[in-house]
């Protein structure tokens, strides 16, 4: 994760994000950067919006929460209702088996 923050601290600070800088990041914030690692994350955002990224990134979270929480409404109810109630008919506890 530490090779993405560094693309993310570049974005944000509005500089390039290139093996040189990426490294240096992660050398400042005592990381030892892996070169093949580093040159892959770059690679891997070359031409890619990361402003557009990262708002869908975080949009995407958002929209699937109000639809988990409908579906959990429609959940059958407890089964300790039904405990109850054969508990109440057959005898009237422990006490019973011995008195």
């Amino acid at each position: 994760m530490e090779y993405v923050y560094a693309a993310m601290l570049l974005h944000a600070a509005e500089k390039d994000i290139d093996e040189k800088t990426v490294s240096a990041i992660l050398k400042a914030a005592g990381v030892k950067a892996d070169d093949a690692r580093v040159k892959a994350l770059v690679a891997s955002l070359d031409g890619v919006d990361i402003a557009d990224a990262m708002t869908q990134a975080v949009a995407a979270p958002a929209a699937a929460a109000p639809a988990a929480a409908a579906g959990s409404s429609d959940a059958p109810a407890p089964v300790e209702e039904e405990e109850e109630e054969e508990e109440a008919g057959g005898f009237d506890g422990l006490g019973s088996l011995f008195g």
